[in-house]
């Protein structure tokens, strides 16, 4: 299969293009600095500044699914839905099929479901609170756009670097938590589940997952 991770530097992104590189497809990587990235033989990489994108579709060319993990810096977090608009509506020109990795804030909250994790102060201090807005407009975008093949993954509240265990549980819209009532994912466990879901679409427009144990 032929993958294009967006952000493909960052924590999440380095991580996705590993995992899908050792699961034998074909990925390019786009970002501002790709040539951090480990050459492979299958690795394509192409340099882009992904807050202020220009043509999309042509990266979009001979594509199968595009990664979408991107994070603005403080006081710019507003630019985070209009740019994904922008792939979305790229990846449906060119009709490709685009994983979203957003936020956790968009989830509802295990202890009140009637509340979303953004207005949960369990989970989202003040400070954090633009960021945790920003992935729910992010999610709002996809809804409303008239492509249809897209799917958001909202890690959990606490989304960390750390390795690859192969044990996660994936859920819909609610925040999960693990055996200790933590909601965490190590960045190699929540790659698994990006490319789970590329390679075997679980239907859901928007999922969750957890580490377990």
């Amino acid at each position: 299969m032929r993958i294009s991770v967006f952000g493909a530097t960052g924590m999440g992104g380095t991580a996705i293009v590993e995992e899908a590189l050792d699961r034998g497809h074909t990925v390019t990587g786009v970002s501002r600095s790709p040539e951090s990235l480990t050459p492979h033989d299958r690795l394509d990489v192409r340099a882009l500044d992904l807050t202020h994108p220009t043509e999309l579709a042509p990266l979009f060319t001979d594509t199968d699914v595009a990664v979408l993990t991107l994070r603005f810096a403080p006081g710019d977090e507003h630019l985070l839905a209009p740019t994904t608009e922008r792939f979305l509506d790229a990846a449906a020109e060119m009709g490709a099929r685009l994983v979203v990795v957003g936020g956790a804030g968009a989830l509802r909250s295990p202890s009140r479901p009637g509340l979303l994790v953004l207005d949960d102060p369990e989970y989202v201090a003040t400070p954090w609170r633009p960021l945790a807005r920003a992935g729910l407009d992010q999610l709002r975008t996809c809804e409303r756009h008239p492509y249809d093949g897209w799917v958001y993954l909202s890690p959990p509240a606490l989304f960390e670097q750390g390795p690859r265990t192969g044990a996660y549980l994936r859920g819909t819209a609610l925040l999960l938590t693990d055996s200790e009532g933590v909601s965490r994912i190590t960045s190699g466990d929540l790659t698994i589940a990006v490319v789970d879901e590329i390679e075997i679409p679980g239907g859901e427009r928007h999922i969750t997952v957890v580490r377990t144990g």
